[in-house]
């Protein structure tokens, strides 16, 4: 409909004399309502669902088909006109509702399930990024058993949250 758009979403922009602007403004609108706040019922799809409802959303595939041809890794949103697409930008995240977590888009494609970062609790930091394995303890003139058995514990549980590397 319009040559112009804004760079960050590609909302369509009005054009001086421009005829029927309401139906500009309402795809702005609706391109809005697809992008903030953004979740989606579910994440790689590459063929439209056969009864979307208006105001659903879903992360295009790799290799789309149908309505979707062409819109790899954009995201459909299903309105009363049509499908809308709005291309992600580096940083977009979304809520996968079919999944219950978090998809990011970096580097040109989407991290499914992935949390990027540090954690902070309360101004601390708890986790961050992984470090090296700890080695088992082993030698020593003195073994405790009780002590050996409460250490490698702790690492199993470590490793089994993927704070540590394998020993």
């Amino acid at each position: 409909m319009s040559d112009m758009h804004t760079p960050r979403l590609a909302l369509p922009l009005l054009q001086p004399g421009q005829a029927q602007k309401e139906m500009l403004v309402n795809e702005a609108i609706a391109l809005l309502d697809i992008a903030v706040q953004g979740a989606v019922a579910a994440a790689a799809l590459d063929v439209p669902p056969v009864d979307p409802n208006p105001g659903d959303c879903w992360i295009v595939g790799n290799a789309p088909g149908g309505a979707w041809a062409g819109h790899a890794h954009e995201i459909a949103g299903w309105t009363s006109s049509g499908w809308l697409f709005v291309r992600p930008r580096e940083g977009t995240q979304l809520w996968v509702g079919s999944t219950g977590s978090v998809a990011l888009f970096t580097g040109g494609a989407w991290r499914l399930g992935e949390l990027h970062g540090k954690l902070f609790i309360e101004g601390d930091q708890v986790v961050g990024p992984r470090e090296a394995a700890i080695a088992e303890p082993s030698g020593g003139s003195t073994v405790d058993a009780e002590a050996r058995t409460a250490i490698a514990s702790v690492l199993d549980a470590l490793r089994a949250h993927g704070l540590i590397e394998g020993g």
